[in-house]
């Protein structure tokens, strides 16, 4: 963000400027679910990127704002709660879980709340995100907290579960206290340009979570070329998603800022023509603060300040508080404190 001449509001003041803050203060209300609309071959076949532009226009972002002082530490406390806290490990147990949802509640350390004159706007992740295996767990660890439990289903993260077991998941997952659903799309169907079959497969996931909000998992890093992303983006959206998502977070490749310029942009495009507004969560490799300032920058100036709220974005994060935790007691110290000073549980 460019500075600004005057100096910042208090970071517990409302304010209508450009520096976002807590989601307890001042939250807008979530808007009407995406219903979806009837798949259109011809639009998705229309779908052309320039890459170049594209590159060009990711590449400027890091240099076009400047966040600094207290504005920086604004936006990294709205960060924390644009955050789904994730743990999504082989050798997760219902400890981990039960420490993760700990974290979640308490986010960051007393002495950091109080500095920064937050302690009483109650910041906590927009969501807790789990394996359907220890969806109950969180749900119990959460109990009165507020925050929801996502669960990441439909055969995670390879997609290739026969398809009723992945619809089967989907409502195994609702019934045990899911509010959030993040399934994984068949890549398949994006590779071989079979849109109409990832259309059915994506509306039927959606008639499985009933009232949870579905985010679907496009898995960027195996998609090929960019305008595959923009298409799937498209027909996901299509079909009812109220997120988009990039990545499961174990592929080689996961979110990039040039795949999250595409899929913002779609997004854009999908409610200039419908009148719907769709979610975007980038997961996968998002670890320091920088990188989310710089997502947060994106969403900005592409989509605008209606997606700095956690209706609209999150972060699926595992590492990432830790680091925003460093960050915001440098600006309280003037100090970087070692990691473990910060612990994720």
């Amino acid at each position: 963000m460019a500075r600004n001449s005057a100096p910042p509001p208090s970071l517990s003041t409302p304010s209508t400027s450009s520096r976002p803050h807590p989601r307890s203060q001042g939250v807008p209300e979530p808007s009407p679910r995406n219903p979806g609309v009837p798949f259109d071959a011809q639009w998705i076949r229309r779908l052309q990127v320039n890459r170049s532009a594209v590159q060009r226009r990711a590449t400027s972002l890091g240099g076009r704002r400047s966040l600094k002082g207290e504005w920086q530490a604004a936006w990294l406390l709205r960060a924390i709660s644009l955050m789904d806290l994730t743990t999504l490990s082989g050798d997760d147990t219902a400890g981990t879980v039960r420490r993760l949802c700990a974290k979640a509640r308490r986010p960051l350390r007393d002495d950091l709340a109080t500095g920064l004159g937050v302690a009483d706007l109650g910041i906590t992740p927009a969501a807790v995100c789990v394996y359907h295996a220890f969806v109950e767990t969180a749900c119990e660890a959460l109990a009165g907290s507020g925050i929801p439990v996502a669960a990441v289903s439909t055969g995670f993260p390879h997609g290739l579960s026969p398809l009723n077991a992945r619809r089967e998941e989907i409502r195994a997952s609702v019934e045990a206290g899911a509010g959030e659903i993040d399934v994984v799309i068949t890549r398949a169907h994006a590779l071989t340009g079979n849109w109409q079959a990832l259309y059915d497969e994506v509306r039927s996931f959606r008639e499985a979570c009933g009232d949870a909000h579905l985010k679907t998992i496009l898995a960027t890093g195996e998609l090929g070329p960019l305008v595959d992303v923009a298409r799937a983006s498209q027909v996901c959206m299509m079909a009812g998603a109220d997120f988009i998502k990039t990545s499961t977070g174990k592929e080689q490749v996961n979110a990039t800022l040039p795949v999250g310029l595409v899929m913002a942009r779609e997004i854009r495009a999908f409610q200039e023509r419908t009148g719907h507004r769709v979610g975007f969560k980038p997961a996968g490799g998002i670890r320091t603060a920088k990188d989310a300032l710089l997502w947060m920058i994106l969403m900005k100036e592409e989509l605008g300040d209606a997606w700095l709220d956690p209706h609209l974005f999150r972060f699926g994060a595992s590492s990432l508080l830790a680091d925003i935790e460093r960050q915001l007691e440098h600006h309280l110290t003037g100090r970087y404190s070692a990691l473990h000073r910060h612990p994720m549980a």
